[in-house]
């Protein structure tokens, strides 16, 4: 398969899962934490299929498309090591939905890089919050559930947030 074949792949699996998320947590209380900026085409979906949500970004690197740039107050921006755990601080658990949407597109290197980012999720994940990622993350509080019909097996990963 081509690398581009492959890409269109996997967001039409994120759009499906990110779909299939929001369905999940209605009627739910929460924060919406969006872990990686990027572009800003997820935030964008985010936004409009959940448009009663706090949805609060995390991103080193600011750089979006302007219609993607999330409001004053709801970007934090810094490295996610030192970020995450001052938001914990003031919020909690409060999180409805994680998405973690940083990568490198290697799933070794992403592994090594990202092996601080699992405590912070879960610092973050109110009891039964959704996390969503593109790669596998391991937590003992972190229970992998089974993704939509139509998303192939390996290219998005969910979990609910035990206890």
């Amino acid at each position: 398969m081509s690398r581009l074949d492959s890409f269109i792949r996997r967001l039409e699996a994120q759009r499906r899962v990110l779909d299939w998320a929001a369905a999940s947590i209605a009627g739910r209380p929460g924060l919406v934490l969006e872990l990686g900026l990027g572009n800003g085409r997820t935030y964008d979906h985010l936004r409009e299929i959940l448009p009663e949500r706090e949805i609060y970004v995390f991103e080193r690197n600011v750089s979006p498309n302007p219609r993607s740039m999330p409001p004053t107050g709801r970007l934090v921006e810094g490295d996610m090591a030192a970020t995450l755990p001052d938001f914990a601080a003031r919020h909690g658990r409060q999180a409805a939905l994680i998405h973690v949407d940083v990568t490198t597109g290697v799933p070794e290197r992403d592994r090594t890089l990202f092996a601080w980012l699992p405590d912070h999720v879960a610092a973050l994940a109110a009891p039964e919050a959704l996390v969503l990622s593109g790669w596998a993350i391991d937590h003992p509080t972190l229970a992998a559930v089974d993704l939509p019909d139509g998303v192939p097996t390996g290219r998005y990963f969910a979990y609910r947030r035990q206890g």
